[in-house]
């Protein structure tokens, strides 16, 4: 799920990215064109029903390429995202659009 709030200037736009807990991830991270693909550097969290989250501030204007890590290096997808693209891989990434 996709959660975006958009600033009052609308020059970026608050995104929270949520895996719902019948996922069955249990730990992980968001990584994606925001964070350079970093599986360090935005860390899931979990919400009392389960889901896992985080929140990310993007420039608007812009479509970013994301995904889920799960701690065994396993990638998912967002059920909710606002676009898919084939990567260099051949496997598809989520792109959310603010």
């Amino acid at each position: 799920m996709l959660i975006k709030q958009y600033a009052k200037n609308n020059k970026t736009c608050k995104v929270t990215f949520e895996m719902p807990a019948e996922t069955g991830l249990t730990s992980g991270a968001l990584v994606g064109d925001f964070n350079a693909w970093d599986v360090t550097a935005t860390p899931l969290k979990r919400r009392k029903n389960g889901a896992l989250y985080a929140t990310v501030s993007l420039p608007a204007g812009n479509s970013y390429r994301f995904r889920y890590r799960n701690e065994d290096g396993a990638w998912f997808n967002d059920w909710a995202a606002d676009s898919y693209a084939v990567n260099e891989f051949g496997a598809e990434d989520s792109v959310v659009t603010v």
